[in-house]
């Protein structure tokens, strides 16, 4: 695509090389190591670097356009490389990406909110494969399809690689994804330019306060899903049991967003009466002017409320009520979201989750404790070089709604571990310190009893641990089996 198509429509200004602007761009990337011959490189100040301290080098590899800030100036080859400012360089690179890579699938739905995005998503594509549509789902745990699956590193990828995987998946058949929405990517306008007809907001809850600040300009940037990149006509799916609900209705009824809602006990979907069952549960449903008496096989009230969001979200682009619903009684959780590990001696319960927020730790030992006879266990870790008050939350929870803690290493980052450890412990002295992770969990597994059930939390689908710069293979699935399988021995 040359460059001047590429820019075509858009309210852009070049302050050098403007007569270069016919020709072809090979490709686009914000990272100046992967810039080769024919490139648009864009000049992005980030968090941790700013690339218009690599402009030269990108230009010095063949680049042949730079978008940056406004005020950027080229200090070699501005007569043959054009420069294209923008007062929000990040938000026009996003779309930029879009009209490079131009496909995407037919109908796009985005879910936000902490806890909850990766089993929204997974539900939603369930739904949709229920109904015999071809759909994927792409977020914390990579792209999914019911045949195939890649493995990602971010919850919301970069707009290049983003766009590259719409593309990718539209020609693969794909008509329908599922998405998730991370503050971050939303912040970072990584998602502009894609086509999302319908939005879902889950819940909000204290996470990544060492990059938002405060819990008010996390919520802006939860927002931006529907004050800007939900598209005209298009409909929110919104908590309304959320204290954000009023926040997040008067934004989607300013812009003309139809709004459905959801709750457990209120709301244009919702449950008339939750019937507990050893799987799960039966859900008398109501959905606008219709009920439905469903069976779904998930346990805890956190996952009644995502099949619900992921319910509204397969109405929103145009299921029928009646067959969705039914399609809720063949949900399978995603990995590492309550995920089931069998095979214990003495017939407890083992669940991985992914569980690393104050708010999700205590749903999902609340949601564990009525299927608990004996004991009710938990090992867990916090992450090094991130939000450092949430540690003696997640202790307090721990040792408020657990029998037996485990305290062990999460990810400690540049940190010293037994630091992250001991701010956890400083909430649950009466908890075990086993900073070795494998130790913890064949030392949890080791002490379980009939009637009990312990829960692996914080890494859920990860395979690795990161120390220092490091990242160490390790899976807490892989270590709860093999734990397992040395007692069966």
């Amino acid at each position: 695509m040359r460059l001047d198509e590429l820019l075509q429509g858009e309210e852009y200004t070049v302050i050098e090389g403007a007569a270069h602007l016919a020709q072809e761009i090979n490709g686009l990337t914000g990272d100046s190591r992967q810039v080769a011959p024919g490139y648009l490189f864009a000049a992005l100040p980030g968090t941790k670097t700013d690339g218009r301290l690599f402009i030269n080098d990108a230009i010095e590899k063949g680049a042949t356009a730079i978008l940056a800030p406004l005020g950027t100036q080229l200090k070699e080859q501005a007569d043959q490389v054009p420069l294209i400012v923008d007062e929000n360089p990040h938000r026009r690179f996003a779309k930029l990406a879009a009209r490079y890579y131009q496909t995407q699938p037919e109908t796009i739905a985005a879910v936000t909110g902490t806890n909850g995005k990766t089993s929204v998503a997974h539900f939603l594509r369930q739904l949709w494969t229920a109904a015999k549509h071809r759909a994927a789902s792409l977020g914390t745990i990579g792209i999914q399809t019911d045949t195939d699956s890649i493995e990602g590193n971010l919850t919301t990828p970069d707009p290049v690689a983003l766009h590259k995987s719409l593309r990718d998946l539209a020609d693969q058949g794909i008509t329908h994804l599922a998405m998730e929405a991370s503050s971050h990517g939303l912040d970072q306008f990584r998602l502009d330019g894609v086509r999302i007809s319908a939005a879902a907001f889950t819940n909000l809850t204290r996470d990544h306060l060492d990059y938002h600040g405060t819990m008010a300009v996390y919520l802006e940037s939860k927002a931006r899903l529907f004050a800007e990149v939900l598209i005209d006509g298009g409909t929110a799916v919104l908590n309304i049991d959320a204290p954000e609900f009023e926040r997040l209705n008067s934004i989607c009824i300013d812009r003309g967003h139809r709004v459905m809602t959801y709750g457990i006990e209120q709301g244009d979907i919702c449950c008339k009466r939750i019937i507990d069952t050893p799987n799960g549960y039966d859900l008398d449903l109501a959905v606008h002017d219709e009920r439905f008496i469903v069976s779904l096989p998930l346990i805890g009230t956190f996952q009644i409320a995502n099949a619900l969001c992921a319910l509204g979200l397969a109405i929103a682009t145009g299921e029928k009520p009646k067959s969705a619903a039914a399609a809720l009684e063949a949900l399978k959780s995603a990995p590492g979201r309550l995920q089931p590990i069998a095979g214990h001696p003495s017939g407890a319960m083992v669940f991985i989750d992914y569980a690393h927020t104050p708010d999700a730790l205590s749903h999902v030992l609340l949601a564990l404790r009525p299927h608990t006879k004996g004991s009710l266990s938990v090992i867990f870790g916090c992450g090094g070089d991130r939000d450092t008050g949430k540690r003696p939350e997640m202790g307090n929870i721990a040792k408020t709604l657990a029998d037996h803690v485990i305290v062990t290493d999460d990810n400690p980052r540049s940190e010293e571990s037994s630091k992250i450890r001991a701010d956890i412990m400083a909430a649950c002295p009466e908890a075990q310190e086993i900073g070795d992770r494998t130790a913890a969990i064949q030392t949890g597994i080791k002490d379980l009893q009939r009637g009990d059930v312990l829960v692996v939390a914080g890494k859920g689908h990860e395979t690795g641990q990161i120390i220092g710069d490091d990242v160490l293979s390790f899976d807490d699935v892989q270590a709860v089996k093999a734990a397992i399988e040395e007692l069966r021995s």
